[in-house]
């Protein structure tokens, strides 16, 4: 388990973007310059992610998620049918110290009937390649991100009467765009979602419940969608979840341990890893770790991508070995709780903080499993 995604030492996926990225992101956003020239910026500064990613030592190479704005609304919003509003739904985003964080993310609907008509991550999948030494992954966000937040009434009854036959294209879309990156040579493949994580907050259980939702019915909807999604996938396509309870400037969502959902989700869902946020307080204790099966890795995000602060060394260490008491040392791994920059505005720290605090995670790795 050392050579095979997930890797020991690990990450979720996202950084910082550099001041230039952002300059050119506003002007293109003026029309200032052309699509083509955003993307030779954007082509420089992945190249750039990439050397510092190999440099620290990981294995696991992403582009940053660099050409994206929000980790899941720049990939669903290119499945036809989707269309995006924008203002409609004020999120309460907390911190630690607790002040909240104003933000209206964007609202997707589904106004269409769900297809893949173009290849979404494949053009940016096959530069990645061409610049990694190691292994390239690929970041896209879980199926459940085109129905949790909307429910039912983000979804045209018109077109789609009846839910299974959305879920049905939904995962077909899927299927199709990961048959064009297994054709491009793509073997890491990473699913982020919130949603399964929110469902292990006391208080979106019960929100979801008023809405007319039974908070594990859609523990195992949403593992049955991975599944659909991912079913035709070569035998050697690493496939890994990422939960998340929110990350936004250094803000979150939900709290609440695992409980409520890792029975179900652990052992249903047919993948090969999970990540999952072990950061604070928040995430709860180790123990829904003993429902994990033994054919399946779990990344153990005990640092913070929130704060600019190096976590101690021993105190990570430690924390590994509590979780060792309910999965074996043999099926762990190590990385951050999120990336360092879900959405392009970034969590409070600095470009420096994020490399020293990778390094510790490979230095953590290395004491540990040998990396």
């Amino acid at each position: 388990m050392t050579r095979e995604p997930p890797f020991r030492a690990d990450h979720v996926g996202s950084f910082l973007r550099p001041q230039r990225l952002r300059e050119a992101r506003d002007r293109f956003a003026r029309q200032e310059i052309d699509a083509a020239a955003l993307r030779a910026v954007e082509d420089d500064c992945i190249r750039e992610v990439v050397k510092k990613q190999e440099e620290v030592g990981l294995r696991g190479i992403t582009d940053g998620e660099f050409r994206r704005t929000y980790f899941h609304v720049d990939f669903l919003e290119q499945l036809e049918g989707v269309t995006v509003t924008y203002g409609e739904f004020a999120a309460k985003f907390r911190k630690d110290d607790g002040t909240e964080v104003g933000f209206r993310p964007p609202v997707m609907h589904v106004e269409g009937r769900i297809r893949h008509t173009k290849p979404i991550q494949g053009r940016d999948f096959d530069f990645l390649k061409s610049v990694v030494t190691r292994t390239p992954k690929v970041t896209i966000p879980a199926p459940s991100m085109l129905h949790f937040r909307g429910g039912r009434q983000a979804i045209s009854e018109a077109i789609y009467p009846d839910l299974e036959a959305f879920f049905e294209d939904l995962t077909a879309a899927y299927r199709e765009e990961i048959k064009d990156l297994a054709a491009r040579g793509c073997r890491y493949l990473q699913m982020d979602d919130t949603n399964l994580a929110y469902l292990c907050d006391p208080a979106i259980r019960e929100s979801t419940r008023e809405r007319g939702d039974d908070p594990d019915d859609l523990t195992r909807l949403y593992c049955r969608l991975v599944n659909d999604a991912i079913r035709d996938r070569p035998q050697d396509m690493t496939i890994a979840v990422h939960l998340c309870r929110g990350n936004f400037k250094s803000a979150w969502v939900a709290q609440g341990g695992y409980e409520p959902v890792a029975e179900i989700l652990f052992n249903e869902m047919r993948i090969d890893g999970f990540f999952l946020e072990y950061d604070d307080e928040r995430s709860g204790d180790f123990a829904p770790l003993r429902f994990m099966p033994k054919d399946k890795t779990v990344v153990l995000g005990l640092m913070s991508s929130k704060r600019p602060e190096v976590e101690d060394a021993d105190a990570v260490k430690r924390r590994i070995e509590e979780a060792a008491r309910y999965v074996p040392l043999e099926q762990c791994a190590l990385s951050h709780q999120c990336g360092f920059s879900s959405t392009a505005h970034g969590n409070e720290l600095g470009e420096e903080d994020q490399w020293r605090k990778l390094a510790r995670c490979v230095e953590i790795a290395r004491d540990v499993w040998g990396y």
